[in-house]
This record gives structure tokens, sequence and C-alpha cells, in this order.
């Protein structure tokens, strides 16, 4: 029998092309089989998945996939297995009206069900519209092909590159390989569910060394581990980098910001990789740059709720935080990606930055105005703040910063504070979830 798209797509993606089939002769009541399902090893790890079958009937949407599709779900949450979907199908089976929207919403509250329990990833390999992408964007991490259909109102013309660039998809994979190899390297980075411990790997020698003259690009390669990063939402939030990663042989969560403003897609982008990492324990490394809050006119609501979103994030995190300021903290950025108060359990500084409730020139033109008016050269006393005040060994004085060291220790002490932090248990209050 003649194998069908579903069919290979999950032996692409399960260790060997092995997997047990899971209700393999379940039909629609017109006796298509829109998708496959089945559990094995996906990466090492006991996981399942589903394929819909675009083969069959444009892969329709109907009573029956639901419930197939439901089963996977459930067992996922029985079990503790990670789960991996891939989308291909025009949307649902018009002729079964209400009684397949309502297994819609069967399928929604599983997938919400499961999220912070077991690592969820979609895979949209062709057209996944209406409720299916809602369903799929539901999911810890969504991966797409270049020329995928993904959006929740049809018709509509945007392509996955603007989808990327807006924070919907998380990674663009050139074809089905690619993504199914994207997807295995993700579950391999995160534990099988929220009560396992993420597993540990060989601690490769990045190529680079860290320095003050890397963007955040080279210097998230040079602090991981070498060919471990896995970066997320490459082409949204561009002032920050982020992704999973080892340092030292251990999964990490890894959030470099550049000098720059916090914008709102920053935040957003930030605050997405931390709620993904707390749900499942891995530590989040932050590299805390960051010239406070972008001013923008007209968007100040904006930058207020992004801000607040990130601040709420980090605070709420009870998995092991470092931050660590390579160059510049100003003010709400400080505050927000490296304060003790509000986010890390260590931060750390190198014996360069400069850390300030103010930017340089702010403080300088309010604490040196005297000075500036006798004809000293602002330049010469921007370098005096950032020698004194606003040097990183004041704020260590105060206990603001636990330790200071060269860029080229930069790896030895994140192993060192990974390493002490790794017991790390924390109690939180009774509650349900944070409001903001």
């Amino acid at each position: 029998m003649e194998k069908t798209i579903s069919q290979m797509r999950l032996e692409k993606l399960f260790d060997s092309g092995e997997y047990t089939p899971i209700d393999a002769f379940a039909k629609s009541s017109d006796g298509d089989a829109e998708v496959d399902a089945g559990f094995g090893l996906i990466g090492g790890k006991n996981a399942y998945a589903f394929a819909q079958n675009s083969d069959e009937n444009s892969g329709a949407i109907t009573v029956a996939q639901c419930a197939k599709i439901k089963k996977i779900y459930e067992l996922a949450e029985k079990t503790g297995c990670p789960l991996i979907g891939i989308y291909d199908s025009n949307g649902v089976k018009l002729t079964e009206g209400f009684e397949v929207l309502s297994a819609y919403g069967e399928l929604v509250k599983a997938s919400a069900r499961l999220s912070g329990v077991v690592p969820q990833v979609s895979i949209i390999a062709g057209a996944c519209v209406g409720t299916s992408a809602l369903i799929a964007n539901m999911a810890d991490v969504v991966i797409a092909l270049e020329d995928a259909d993904f959006y929740v109102t049809a018709p509509s013309e945007v392509k996955v590159s603007q989808s990327s660039e807006e924070g919907i998809i998380d990674i663009v994979a050139f074809d089905i390989d690619d993504a199914v190899s994207k997807a295995k390297s993700v579950l391999e980075m995160l534990p099988g569910n929220n009560l396992e411990i993420a597993g540990c790997f060989e601690a490769k020698e990045s190529n680079a060394v860290p320095s003050a003259d890397m963007d955040k690009n080279q210097l998230l390669s040079a602090i991981a581990d070498s060919g471990s990063v896995i970066e997320l939402k490459k082409d949204y939030g561009c002032n920050v980098a982020t992704a999973l990663a080892s340092v030292g042989g251990e999964a990490v969560g890894l959030i470099v910001f550049d000098e720059k403003e916090l914008c709102p897609c920053c935040s957003y982008k930030a605050e997405a990789l931390i709620k993904l990492c707390d749900a499942f324990s891995l530590p989040i490394i932050t590299i805390a740059n960051g010239k406070g809050l972008k001013r923008k006119s007209g968007k100040e609501a904006q930058v207020l709720v992004a801000a607040t979103k990130l601040t709420s994030a980090y605070a709420s995190a009870t998995c092991p935080k470092i931050s660590l300021v390579t160059k510049e903290a100003f003010g709400g950025a400080y505050i927000i990606l490296a304060g003790k108060g509000a986010n890390a359990d260590l931060t750390f500084a190198w014996d360069g930055a400069v850390v300030s409730p103010l930017e340089t020139e702010s403080a300088v033109a309010f604490l040196f105005n005297e000075r500036l008016a006798n004809g000293e050269k602002r330049e010469d006393l921007e370098k005096e703040y950032k020698e004194t005040i606003g040097s990183a060994f004041s704020g260590a004085a105060s206990g603001a910063i636990d330790d200071i060291f060269a860029p080229e220790q930069t790896r030895a002490k994140l192993f060192a504070a990974l390493d002490m932090l790794a017991g790390k248990r924390e109690t939180t209050l009774p509650r349900k979830h944070s409001v903001k």
C-alpha cells in the first residue's frame, strides 16, 4: 500500500523512521483518513506526533480527525511526553457543521491544558488557516516552511516571512526536512515534561572568546557551547536575540540585549522565552544591556504595557536567573533586566560596564552642570562619570552587583554560577496565576 504524505512526514520525524500508529484505521464518515498519528522516539525522547494528510480531501478537518488528534493530546498528558503536530489542511469540512466546530473547541482546550506541562511544537508544512492556525500557534514553538500559508482569517496574502517579522513564527524552515531537524533540536533542548530535568550535553568550547566589540549575535555564539544555539523569533524585535542553547553542557535560555532602548517588540520577544524557560525550569541568562525604555511619541502606553509584561515575567519566574551587564544598563532597563530586586539571583558585570539610573549624557548634565558651565569638556566629565559614579564597581560596592570580571572570563563564571544555582528552590504564594 502506498504511503500517504502524512505517513512519510511522520517517518522523517521519528528516529530511524519507526513509530507505532495510533487509531490507524479511524476514518471520517465518508471513509477518508485526513490525519496520521503515532508515538515513538524523537530526538531520543518518547514523544507523540500527528500529521495532517493533505492528499485526502485537502486534509479537511472532520470530527473523526479531531477525535484522533485529541487522543494524542490525552496520551501526552497522561504519560508526560512531548507532542509535535504537522499541519497541512485547508480547513474544516463544512458539511459536518457545528459538530466539527465543537470538536475544534475540544482541541483548543486540550492544547491549553498541556501548555507548560509538556513541550508542544507545531510544524506548518502547508496550509494552516482559521482555527487550525489558532491551535497551531498555541504550541510552545512554531516552525513554518517558507512557502506555507499560516493565518487565522482567510483569504489572506500574509506570507511566512511577514509572520516571522511580526513574531508569530519562532523558526522559518527551508523545507520539511529542515523543519523536522529543527523540531528535533528543540525537543532535545527541553525536558520531556515540567517535572523532569533537562538533559546534559557535551560542553563544546565556543569558537570565539567574548569581547567588548561583539554585537549581540556574536556574543550569543561566544557564550553558548559551539553549535548549540537555536535562535527563536530571529526576525522580530531586532534589538534582542533570544535562543535555546547549552552553556557548559547545561540547557539554558539566552537573552542578549544590545545597548539600545527597550522597545515593545523586544520586550514581548524576551517575555516569550522567559515563560518557556520557566515552565520547564531552564536557567535564564540575560545579557542586560539597555539605555532605558524606548521613548516614542504616541506609543507611550504600548511601551508601558510591554515593559510591565517583561518585568512581571522576570519577577515571577522561579527558575535560576543570571544577569550580566557587558556594556551599559540605564534606569528602567537595569531594574527590569539586571536588578536583583525584581529579576536576578546573581548579577554580574564586565569590568568596563556602566550601570546608572540615567544615561551618561543626562547624568553628566544633572550632576556636573556647574562644571560644564565653567568650561570643562563634556567628554572628560562623561569619562569621569563612567569611571566613578556610573562604574560597575560603584554598583558592586552597594551590593547591586555580585561579581565583576574581564570579558574573557565570562564562560567560566557562568559555568560556576549555573552549577551553584542547579539546586535552586523557590516557594511562591498560592495563586492561579499573575494578572499582569
